[in-house]
């Protein structure tokens, strides 16, 4: 021992790599080697995903063994992500024409790791480790195939970015990935967004395009799944409206905030997940009255929110039978008598009740009423005539009668 630290004298061990590629070896001997904790060398999100796996999979050189996909699975898996798929459509095919010049795919998993879309790359017989992986209906989760960018965000809900020998196993050694998280309504993970390449760097930041497109796609879900809520889009600047970096809410018909995006969540200092009772006067400092009356302008107001901080709001409200109450109230076109603006908003503010008590603003009656009343307007905009409202309503004749139906029960 005395001679080995003699010799480690004249050649110290080296503390401080220059490369990447030099930092994840060293990291690698530490960790695997000695039982050291490789901070500062790789990120923690894969530090404790090492972790994890070294669990279920003790030995780094074994052969991972992507498991094969039957038909009846991929019926299944893709047929319980129909809403993720269909928000994700336009994205995907945006995403993909971006990447066209380059050698990434970009792939799209359920919450499970099931991949449920995957880039055909002309590349692919260059890829071997892609080639065998990205198919439909592989499971790339962390317990199946170790270390990797979607299966980290599918166990941690957290975006991140692993490359090369970032990887658990030797096998994937050559692929960079970047992925990020998609959540829908109820805050939990709805999918995984991943860009992927072999045996090259991104030549370009792979995690910021990833996470600009998934919050696109969790932005369409989010509102794709609100039929009964009242939708908020709202930024200090107009011009952000309708883009990525939007603020969301979705407000219940009790006058409570169901759900918020990330960038709802900034811009009122919030948590976006598990909204629960939180009422929507007290975090936006408006009532549920006043945004309904905010529903049926075009462009989006100056609002001022409960911090005093100062925004620009739109408000939409799809019944979950489709109704737009938006449009419903449009004008009906030239001799044609004007549809009422819906009064509902003033009336909420104090819904007398049968014992001659009144209820509080933003009740759960609110919004139903508020569907029943603006049915009866254009109705009355269309002296009756059923087709004609119904076409204006956005719905078929059929849904607008089972609507009247319940209105005179």
């Amino acid at each position: 021992m005395t001679h080995a630290l003699r010799s480690g004298a004249h050649a110290p061990r080296q503390l401080f790599s220059t490369t990447p590629a030099q930092r994840v070896a060293m990291a690698r001997q530490q960790f695997f080697e000695e039982g050291l904790r490789p901070s500062g060398l790789v990120g923690e999100a894969v530090i404790q995903s090492w972790m994890r796996c070294r669990r279920t999979h003790a030995d780094t050189r074994h052969p991972v063994a992507f498991d094969p996909v039957t038909p009846s699975r991929l019926h299944s898996a893709l047929g319980r992500n129909r809403e993720l798929l269909a928000a994700a459509s336009a994205e995907l095919q945006a995403m993909e024409a971006a990447l066209a010049g380059t050698d990434c795919r970009v792939l799209l998993t359920d919450s499970d790791g099931v991949m449920l879309h995957v880039t055909h790359h002309p590349m692919a017989p260059r890829q071997p480790v892609l080639h065998r992986t990205a198919r439909v209906g592989v499971n790339i989760a962390e317990h199946m195939v170790g270390t990797t960018a979607p299966g980290i965000v599918a166990s941690t809900g957290q975006a991140c970015t692993v490359s090369g020998a970032e990887h658990y196993f030797d096998l994937l050694r050559e692929v960079h990935c970047a992925a990020a998280p998609i959540r829908d309504v109820h805050g939990r993970l709805a999918g995984v967004l991943d860009l992927s390449v072999e045996g090259q760097r991104f030549g370009f930041d792979a995690g910021s395009m990833v996470g600009l497109y998934a919050t696109t796609i969790e932005n369409r879900l989010l509102q794709a799944q609100s039929g009964a809520h009242l939708v908020l889009r709202f930024q200090a600047s107009p011009a952000l409206l309708g883009t990525p970096l939007e603020a969301l809410a979705g407000i219940a018909a009790d006058g409570t905030v169901a759900w918020l995006n990330d960038a709802g969540a900034r811009l009122i200092g919030r948590l976006p997940a598990g909204a629960g009772e939180r009422r929507v006067d007290e975090l936006l400092g408006h009532d549920l009255p006043s945004l309904l009356r905010l529903g049926g302008r075009e462009a989006a107001q100056p609002m001022r929110l409960a911090s005093g901080l100062g925004v620009w709001m739109q408000a939409r409200l799809h019944a979950a039978d489709g109704i737009d109450f938006r449009h419903a109230v449009a004008g009906t076109g030239p001799g044609a008598p004007a549809a009422r603006t819906p009064a509902v908003a003033d009336d909420a503010t104090q819904t007398n009740t049968d014992d001659g008590s009144s209820s509080a603003p933003g009740s759960a009656e609110t919004l139903r009423e508020h569907s029943r009343k603006l049915v009866a307007d254009t109705l009355d905009a269309h002296g009756g005539n059923v087709s004609r409202a119904a076409r204006q309503l956005g719905i078929s004749r059929g849904t607008l009668y089972r609507r009247l139906r319940g209105i005179d029960r």
